[in-house]
This record gives structure tokens, C-alpha cells and sequence, in this order.
């Protein structure tokens, strides 16, 4: 793995995705950009459209696609259990468990993960890199906005918090559009097309306008806990949990890459959204994103070699 390799592979698959989220960061340090009103806009409309859109028009087999769902969600199940397994160990006060955990088990892989997956491994590998996001934006939009109304509600009101999720209503119109094979009108089709194309650019430059608004913790051992634990540790896990899915080639690729991205920038919004620790969650976001070239580019080296 030499250094000519790495800078190649850094330039040609990070760099534009990197350029893209700096400008938008530059635009957030210049001008007073409404960035939670802009994530409400993907929360609401964006990304459940991509969800809708990636689920209909995936042409995965059921069978390849419910092994990327069990690798996703066994994945994630055993990041959030190592988590809390230390973050109990350190006596971590409510909230900021409560952010490191949703920080550790969700990573970037919309606006950052896909994008990186394209570039990298092409069409056939992001097609399973769309099952995993479709299978974490479900997770995330139910599990995790679960763990953060716990930060300060009951367990009932964060499960009737759930009825209030979009993408729980795209995912279940796509399924039923799918079971039934319910033509879509053009129109329509066209409208959906058109905003799922551009929540990926929208979601990058809300990566770089979040990144701006980047606040310094008071808990660093919350910090370091949830970024060494996305970038080192949850490359290691998804490499062994690949062998043991028997995931090999494209597949193989997208689920690793997946789930070696930095803390998911949707983090930042739970964290506003539901109160939990806000300057802990973008400190989180922003270092692990700065951080992320480092472990991403040999990775990306090291699964472009095993194929």
C-alpha cells in the first residue's frame, strides 16, 4: 500500500466530496445560514423521497437484499452494545450517553457513505450501499430517535414520537408500491426522481454548513469514546462481521465502507431536535469528518485489492 496509491485513491474518491462540504462550511463561517432549518428540509422531504425512491427502484433479489438488512442492523446492534458497555464503564451522565450512542451506532452514509461508494467501487456496489442506507435511515429515524427522546422522555412518549417520522411512511408506501406493482403516474415519477437526485448534494452541503457551526465539548472522553470507536473499531467489526456473512466483492465493499463512516451528520439534528448534548454531537461529527481520509482512503486500498 504505497503512498503514491493512497494519495490517488484520496484524490480520486474523498477530494470531491470533501471540496463540496468545505464550501458549504466556508459559507457557513461568511454568512448566517439557517442550518436547522435546512436539515428540517431533509428530514422531512429529502431524505425520505431518497428512501422512497432507492426502495423502488432497487432491483436487488430478496435474497441479496435481506442479507445487506441483517448484516446492516447486527452491525449496528454490536456497535451500540460495545458502546454502552464502555460508556456505562465510564459513568457517563444521561444525555451525553445518550448522544455518544447515537453518534457510534449511525454512521454518515447518505451524504457522505454513498457518494464515497460510487466513486470508489461504481453502479453495482452502490446499489447494496442503498439497501444499507435504506435499512439505517429506518433504524436511525426509529431506533435512534428512540435513544434520543430518551434523553429526556418516557419510553412512551419517545415511541408515540415515532408516529411524527416521514421515513417510516416513505419506506411503507414504497413496500406497498412494490407488493402490488402499482404504477407510478409520470409526473410524479419525474418529481420524485428530481428531489432524490438532489438530497445527496443537499445533504453534503449540510455536512459543511454543520461543520461550521462546530461547538468545542466539555466531554472529552465522550468525544474520543465515539470517534476512535466509529473509525477504528467499526472498520474491524465490519470486516469480521463481512467474513462471517460470507460477503464478498461489491457487497462486500459497500457494507464495509458503510459502516466505517464518521458519525452521521442527521446526529446533529436529533441532537437540537430531541436536547440532548448539541456541542458534544458536532464536536463528534466534525472531528470523526476530519479524521475520516485517514482510515477511509487505506480501506478503501485494502477492499479495491481483495477483489
Amino acid at each position: 500500500m504505497s503512498l503514491p496509491i493512497l494519495l490517488s485513491t484520496f484524490a480520486n474518491n474523498l477530494l470531491p466530496i470533501l471540496i463540496l462540504s468545505g464550501a458549504a462550511f466556508i459559507l457557513g463561517r461568511r454568512f448566517s445560514v439557517d442550518s436547522r432549518t435546512i436539515g428540517r428540509i431533509v428530514f422531512y422531504i429529502f431524505a425520505p423521497v431518497l428512501v422512497f425512491n432507492l426502495l423502488v427502484q432497487n432491483d436487488l433479489k430478496l435474497k441479496e437484499a435481506v442479507i445487506v438488512v441483517a448484516f446492516t442492523g447486527t452491525f449496528i446492534l454490536i456497535m451500540g452494545v460495545i458502546t454502552l458497555i464502555i460508556a456505562l464503564g465510564l459513568k457517563l451522565e444521561r444525555r451525553i450517553l445518550m448522544s455518544v450512542l447515537i453518534t457510534t451506532m449511525f454512521g454518515n452514509i447518505g451524504n457522505y457513505g454513498l457518494p464515497l461508494v460510487s466513486f470508489a467501487f461504481g453502479e453495482d456496489a452502490l446499489k447494496y450501499a442503498s439497501i444499507y442506507f435504506v435499512t439505517t435511515a429506518l433504524l436511525f429515524n426509529t431506533v435512534g430517535i428512540l435513544l434520543a427522546s430518551l434523553g429526556h422522555m418516557t419510553f412512551k412518549e419517545a415511541m408515540l414520537g415515532l408516529r411524527k417520522v416521514p421515513t417510516v411512511y416513505g419506506v411503507t408506501l414504497a413496500a406497498i408500491i412494490n407488493t402490488f406493482h402499482i404504477e407510478i403516474p409520470s409526473a410524479l415519477a419525474r418529481t420524485i426522481d428530481l428531489a432524490a437526485g438532489g438530497s445527496i448534494p443537499l445533504m453534503i452541503v449540510l455536512l459543511g454548513i454543520e461543520l461550521s457551526r462546530v461547538q468545542w465539548s466539555n466531554s472529552l472522553r465522550g468525544v474520543g469514546l465515539s470517534v476512535s470507536l466509529r473509525l477504528l473499531a467499526a472498520p474491524l467489526v465490519a470486516l469480521l462481521l463481512s467474513s462471517l456473512f460470507g460477503l464478498q466483492g461489491a457487497v462486500q465493499q459497500a457494507g464495509v465502507i458503510q459502516s466505517s463512516m464518521p458519525a452521521a451528520v442527521n446526529s446533529t439534528i436529533l441532537a437540537a431536535e430531541y436536547q440532548l448534548d448539541s456541542s458534544l454531537v458536532t464536536a463528534i461529527v466534525f472531528i470523526g469528518t476530519m479524521l475520516s481520509p485517514l482510515t477511509l482512503t487505506p480501506l478503501i486500498v485494502l477492499l479495491q485489492s481483495a477483489a
